[in-house]
């Protein structure tokens, strides 16, 4: 009876133990860091554009998400810490795969959705001040690395970015 209770008592431990680190990898002080912004301050001068029922969601500022620092594990990916900072503020996010570029796209943030301010509107990423011409979740990041999520009114020309133009 004593080593059936001190198995049924080692088991709960262990369980419990099992169940509190719920299975993933937990920050130490060796961890990467970035920082995360979120923004669509363009919006604002569009606001015009903006389908209806979309103005109460823009922030008077822009910001969605301020300049957050943000954990990561090594080959996490910029779609990765996304995924992450959303969930960890409660901030609406979509995507979907496109299988043509092998890469999530990112549908909407905050509610706010591609071509909600028009027809060449959505979510752009830049890391570094660099634009990147291929999906975030192919974008593997470095510790220290600057990630600014912008929703562009304009292709990318309102926020900086001018991929494909010469």
């Amino acid at each position: 009876m004593a080593k059936r209770r001190a198995l049924s008592l080692l088991l709960c431990l262990l369980l419990l133990l099992c169940t509190a680190c719920g299975g993933q990898v937990q920050e130490d002080d060796g961890a990467l860091h970035c920082t995360v912004t979120i923004e669509c301050s363009t919006v604002l001068e569009h606001m015009d554009d903006l389908k209806p029922g979309k103005a109460d969601i823009v922030p008077p500022d822009g910001v969605l998400l301020p300049e957050t620092t943000v954990s990561f594990s090594e080959g996490d990916t910029v779609f990765d810490v996304l995924q992450r900072v959303c969930r960890a503020q409660g901030l609406h996010m979509e995507s979907t795969w496109t299988p043509a570029y092998n890469s999530a796209y990112i549908e909407g943030i905050g509610n706010l959705y591609e071509f909600d301010c028009g027809e060449l509107s959505g979510w752009m990423y830049s890391v570094n001040g660099v634009w990147p011409d291929y999906g975030c979740s192919g974008y593997t990041l470095h510790d220290g690395d600057t990630v600014v999520w912008s929703y562009t009114c304009d292709l990318g020309r309102d926020v900086g970015a001018q991929q494909g133009e010469p």
